[in-house]
């Protein structure tokens, strides 16, 4: 299933420490000092916790309440205890998301769902090109020359600036 069309939605997909977070971080500021909204999504592959023990979210979150949502003058959170061990797809995150008015959504993982992404490749890592199995990977951002079979645009890793303004370009977004 692909995601919405119309969304303004870009994943990056890359294998464990090749720095996906780091980059998306340095994307997310270039992207906010040019005046685009964003949100990010991210994918965790194990349990985690927003709250700390002691706190009052987490205790009643632990007591049983299935969605806790706590706000402040600053921010809000929703914590939403899957009990059937029942894992959202992109396309559910996405939708949640939706009246969030965001120009630009980015992805951090969920590289087996068909939407467009951007591979991040760093040869010392040593594994295998994704845009090889991923017909979704429109660009490849590496730390590298490297050989690309493919009709993708090749983009600087350690260029943010670049990225975003490629991510922009290929999202078609006005501001």
């Amino acid at each position: 299933m692909n995601i919405i069309k119309n969304k303004k939605i870009i994943g990056f997909a890359a294998f464990s420490g090749t720095g996906k977070t780091t980059l998306i971080k340095s994307i997310v500021t270039v992207l906010k000092k040019l005046n685009y909204t964003v949100s990010v999504i991210k994918h965790a592959h194990h349990n985690f916790d927003l709250d700390k023990p002691e706190k009052d979210s987490y205790e009643i979150r632990k007591a049983g309440a299935e969605n806790m949502l706590i706000s402040s003058r600053k921010r809000w959170a929703l914590i939403h205890e899957n009990i059937n061990n029942n894992e959202l797809n992109l396309s559910a995150l996405v939708n949640i998301l939706d009246n969030k008015n965001s120009d630009i959504i980015l992805v951090e993982g969920f590289k087996a769902e068909k939407f467009p992404k951007i591979e991040l490749y760093r040869k010392h890592i040593s594994k295998s090109f994704l845009h090889e199995n991923d017909e979704n990977i429109v660009a490849i951002a590496c730390d590298e020359n490297i050989k690309i079979n493919r009709n993708i645009k090749k983009l600087d890793i350690n260029n943010p600036q670049e990225i975003a303004k490629y991510i922009i370009g290929y999202l078609q977004i006005d501001k």
